[in-house]
Parts: C-alpha cells; sequence; structure tokens
C-alpha cells in the first residue's frame, strides 16, 4: 500500500500494487531519472556531442585531405609519366637526328675521299702521259738525230750491208741509246 503524507495512494490489491512494483517508488526513480537525464543533457550531452561532431568533422576533413592527395598524387604521375613519355620521344628524335647527321657526314667524307682519289689518279695519269710523252720525244728527237747522222754517214760513204750496220751500231752506241729503245 502506497501512503502519501499519511494517506493511502493506492491499494495495494489494486493495479500496479498487485504486480510488487511501489508507485512512489516508481515516481522518484522516473523523477530522479529525469533530473539526471537533463542535468547529463545539459553539462555533458553538448560537450559529447560537440566533441563527436568535431571528431566528425576532423574525420571528414581527413578523408577529404586524402582524397585531394590522391588526386595530386595521380596527377604528379601522369605529368611524370608524360615527361617521361616526352623525353624517350626527344632522346629518339636526337637519336635519330644523330644517326641522320652521321650518316650524311660518312656519305660526305666518303665522296670527299673519292674526289680526292679521282683527282690523284687523274693527276698520276697526267704526270705518267706527260713523262711518257716526253720520254717518248726524246727517243724521237735522238733517235731522228741517229737517223740523220747514220744517213750522213751513209751517204758519205758507200757501204756494203755488212758496214752499214756496224755504222748504226757505232752511231747508237756514241748517243747512249740501245736497240731496246729504238
Amino acid at each position: 500500500m502506497v501512503v502519501v503524507f499519511g494517506a493511502p495512494l493506492f491499494e495495494e490489491a489494486s493495479g500496479i500494487g498487485a504486480l510488487g512494483i511501489d508507485l512512489t517508488s516508481l515516481i522518484v526513480y522516473l523523477v530522479n531519472f529525469t533530473v539526471l537525464g537533463l542535468i547529463l543533457y545539459f553539462m555533458a550531452y553538448k560537450r559529447i556531442i560537440g566533441m563527436l561532431d568535431s571528431r566528425s568533422d576532423r574525420i571528414r576533413e581527413s578523408l577529404e585531405e586524402a582524397e585531394r592527395v590522391a588526386q595530386e598524387s595521380e596527377e604528379q604521375q601522369k605529368t611524370m609519366q608524360k615527361a617521361l613519355d616526352d623525353g624517350r620521344q626527344e632522346g629518339q628524335r636526337v637519336l635519330a637526328e644523330a644517326r641522320d647527321a652521321a650518316e650524311r657526314y660518312r656519305e660526305q667524307q666518303a665522296e670527299q675521299a673519292r674526289a680526292e682519289s679521282e683527282q690523284i689518279l687523274n693527276r698520276a695519269r697526267e704526270e705518267i702521259k706527260q713523262e711518257r710523252d716526253a720520254a717518248l720525244e726524246s727517243v724521237r728527237s735522238e733517235f731522228a738525230v741517229l737517223a740523220v747522222s747514220a744517213a750522213e754517214k751513209i751517204v758519205k760513204r758507200s757501204l756494203d750491208i755488212n758496214a752499214q750496220q756496224d755504222l748504226i751500231d757505232q752511231v747508237i752506241s756514241e748517243s747512249n741509246v740501245t736497240k731496246e729503245q729504238i
């Protein structure tokens, strides 16, 4: 039986009292729980919610920062890859130009060497021709002198074939020209 200020509030046999629940204690517990809930709400809940919101904001900012860093990293990686590709292409272009320049230089040097060798060969041929012509001219003039000299001597005297041959041999030996040169 519940007594409030000396008067019974409910009979024990009816309703809640029959279940073994003391209504006064229940009301006190409910008031205490409500007061405690209000105290916690005004004193701790706002702080806890503020801390949780702050932590949530920090986590969200960290995730956004991580996303931004990942995007920057991806952009830098793409930029580096493009720079590497450009570098490779530039290197290949420079290498191709160097090969072309080397090939042109080699061909130029080969052409120059061919031209120089052709000039040397032409000069040598010209010199050989001039020396041969000079030698032939010298042999001709000496032979002409020998022939004239031999003719004079033959005319001055009438000789037989053996005497003529001896005379020709004598003239040739005097002029230092051998029979092979004639």
